[in-house]
């Protein structure tokens, strides 16, 4: 019989280290903006590129430099969903919609989730993936 996970609060410091400009802290990522952030950054990330963990990210951005087509967008996909599946174990019912845009020779990407254990609706953000040189 399977296990099932409980969630709780997730908290994350933002990567942009600015100060909140009254208490001179770092802003702090709750639950959702948390995970958020964590799967973009897998996303983003390139393997080999974090010491110590050299399976973590995904070969995403290799993908970017090929054909903006409906072919290209569907390895972006199938290379989005497994790395979520490795690497976020807090999120469940993932679906992710690549969009090719030849014009801007940029890719809409949009990440469906729910968050195990909490009784929140599914979650959803969209982002770009360009080649940048």
């Amino acid at each position: 019989m399977a296990i099932s996970r409980v969630s709780r609060a997730f908290k994350d410091i933002s990567l942009s280290f600015e100060p909140h400009p009254v208490t001179k802290d770092l802003p702090v990522l709750k639950n959702a903006a948390a995970i958020t952030r964590s799967i973009r950054n897998l996303v983003q990330t390139i393997p080999n590129e974090r010491f110590f963990q050299p399976l973590l990210g995904s070969d995403v951005r290799s993908s970017l430099f090929d054909f903006v087509d409906f072919g290209t967008a569907t390895v972006i996909q199938e290379q989005i969903l497994t790395t979520i599946a490795n690497f976020e174990p807090r999120v469940n019912n993932v679906r992710v919609d690549v969009d090719p845009q030849p014009d801007n020779n940029t890719f809409e990407v949009t990440v469906l989730y729910n968050i195990i254990g909490q009784d929140i609706p599914a979650q959803q953000f969209t982002f770009l993936l360009e080649a940048t040189r």
